[in-house]
């Protein structure tokens, strides 16, 4: 398994509204690097859900259902979207600023690359931020 990380705007698309939803593909990527995170998502990978502008936390964890296909939302074959469902909401939203507080998350990819919708997630970064959550 592996491990990810989406950002949404809560304005546009909050984690409240995709438990009522129960399912959504991911879409309106259009940064290669993001995209290319997109392709490697295999069915069953846990991805974390971060509030980007408003927020700033990880607060849930979805699965992805569906792996990566054309974006419905274009037709520009560069470019794809997953499907995912909600897992888990963490009891404790974690902020980007005890990550970036912790040594331990220097290099992951929403630290480093602080513009990039989709980042991988090592899985001892999925684990200790598991637990900074609550779970």
């Amino acid at each position: 398994m592996n491990y990810w990380l989406v950002k949404s705007e809560p304005f546009k698309y909050s984690w409240d509204q995709f438990l009522k939803d129960k399912k959504t593909f991911w879409d309106g990527v259009r940064n290669y690097g993001a995209r290319n995170n997109m392709k490697e998502m295999k069915k069953g990978d846990r991805v974390f859900w971060y509030h980007s502008n408003e927020g700033l936390a990880i607060v849930g964890i979805a699965e992805v259902v569906k792996e990566a296909y054309q974006d419905p939302t274009t037709e520009d074959p560069a470019w794809v979207v997953v499907d995912l469902k909600p897992y888990k909401t963490l009891p404790n939203p974690v902020t980007l600023a005890q990550l970036k507080a912790d040594g331990r998350f220097n290099e992951m990819d929403l630290v480093r690359l602080g513009r990039l919708s989709v980042g991988k997630v090592r899985p001892e970064e999925y684990e200790d931020i598991l637990a900074m959550g609550g779970l």
